[in-house]
Parts: C-alpha cells; sequence; structure tokens
C-alpha cells in the first residue's frame, strides 16, 4: 500500500521462465506492491507453472498466443478487477529493474502525476545497456517524429515500464487497440489526447539472451504504427479526420 493505496504489478509474459522468478522476487523486494498479477500469453516453456509458484500472485493463462497488447489488455482489466489503484507494468524478462517501483509510485500515489515511464534514453542508459545501434537511432527518430506531432515532449515512446492511475486507465478505452506491439504507443497517444501529462523517470535497462526483442521485420511494422498514430492524432487535432481511438 502506498497512502492507503493498493498498489498492483502486472506482467505480461510470454516465455519468461528463466527470468520470472528473478523479476518477482526484485518486485517483493521493493515491500510497497500488494499484488503481482502474471498473465502467460500461451508460453511454450513452464511460464505458467513458475507463477503459480510464486506467493500473492494472481496467474492467467490464454488459450493461445493473442499477442503482446491482448495480453495487457487482460493485465489491466485483471488489476482493476483486483481493485488496484496505482498500477505498474513490469516486463518479466528482466529488463528494467523493479528498483524503481517505489520511485514511480510515489509519484502517483501523491497525485502529482496519473502515468510514469521508465525512459532508458535519460541518463544515456540505452547504449549502455546493450540496446543495438539500430533500435536506438529508430527510437530517436520516432520519439523526435511523435513529439513534433503530438506537441509532447518525452525522451521516448517506446519503454516497457510504465505505471498509471486507476482514474488514467478507466478514463481511456483501451478495447479498440491493437493486440499487437503498436498497443504501447497507441496508449500513450490516447493518454496525451486525454489531456494528461507524462512522467519520466531514467532507467537503466539490460539486454541480453533472456530478455524479450522483436526482430527487424516485426520493428518495422511497429515502427510505421507509431508514425501512422501520431499523424492521425494530428489530423484529428486540425479537425481533418476522426479516429475511433481518440473520443
Amino acid at each position: 500500500m502506498f497512502n492507503d493505496k493498493k498498489v498492483i504489478v502486472i506482467m505480461p509474459a510470454y516465455n519468461a521462465a528463466a527470468t520470472l522468478k528473478r523479476t518477482y522476487d526484485e518486485v517483493v523486494a521493493q515491500k510497497i506492491v500488494d499484488l503481482v498479477i502474471v498473465v502467460d500469453d500461451a508460453s511454450s516453456d513452464e511460464t505458467t507453472k513458475i507463477a503459480e509458484t510464486l506467493p500473492n500472485t494472481i496467474v492467467h493463462t490464454h488459450s493461445k498466443n493473442k499477442g503482446y497488447g491482448a495480453n495487457q489488455k487482460t493485465c489491466y482489466r485483471l488489476a482493476i478487477e483486483q481493485g488496484g489503484d496505482i498500477i505498474i507494468m513490469v516486463h518479466p524478462d528482466y529488463q528494467y529493474t523493479p528498483k524503481l517501483i517505489p520511485a514511480m509510485t510515489s509519484m502517483i500515489g501523491n497525485e502529482i502525476y496519473s502515468c510514469v515511464l521508465g525512459s532508458r534514453i535519460l541518463g544515456g542508459y540505452a547504449l549502455k545497456g546493450g540496446m543495438p545501434k539500430w533500435k536506438y537511432v529508430a527510437n530517436r527518430f520516432l520519439t523526435l517524429a511523435e513529439n513534433i506531432l503530438t506537441g509532447a515532449k518525452l525522451s521516448e515512446y517506446h519503454t516497457g515500464y510504465r505505471a498509471f492511475s486507476r482514474e488514467l486507465l478507466e478514463k481511456i478505452d483501451l478495447s479498440k487497440n491493437s493486440d499487437d506491439f503498436v498497443f504501447d504507443n497507441q496508449m500513450l497517444v490516447q493518454i496525451l489526447w486525454a489531456g494528461y501529462m507524462i512522467a519520466e523517470v531514467s532507467c537503466p535497462t539490460l539486454y541480453f539472451e533472456e530478455a524479450s526483442s522483436i526482430n527487424f521485420s516485426r520493428s518495422v511494422k511497429y515502427g510505421l504504427g507509431c508514425l501512422l498514430m501520431a499523424v492521425k492524432f494530428r489530423l484529428v487535432k486540425m479537425g481533418l479526420i476522426s479516429c475511433k481511438l481518440l473520443q
């Protein structure tokens, strides 16, 4: 609990058996999290089996692989059903350190912000942590374009380390968003459209064999989807089109 607010960590998991327990242990070590929710998107390894051994954890397994975005939709739905007031997404591949949970929780629990991102770019941690150079360049280009089109000033839109207030999650409609990776970007654009400020904290990150990553072709698809969403934001803002995600 934090300021009488229930803190829930959600973990959208896929083939995370090698790193799930390590991530969970560090989450619990922060002594601020009331509940962990693991949603396994039909992994082929023992992700669900391991998750079911973790104390104070709700485990939900998709019967078939639905995609990263669909996994998050399930995560947020379950977190709200469980009465979460502060909901933090931590990838179970240990790419992002759970040690920032108290800081992110404080920023939301003290009602300063409704959304906080763990940024790999602030502090220059991305390349130090092993981010491939082509991904770094793509990240910087996409972020620049998206900031110009949305009018925001974020250091990156593509981190998977995110914290939200319950109020914010109940305000935006995630059901219409993609079930694929572009869900992350669509969600941030929706938050900006709703008039919320997005805070960022500097986050060290690790890239290693067990850490999740999408291949080049899917990265290109994701990047184009991000640009399209930012363009739609600008055109809707100008009154030239309508968009079902921005209502």
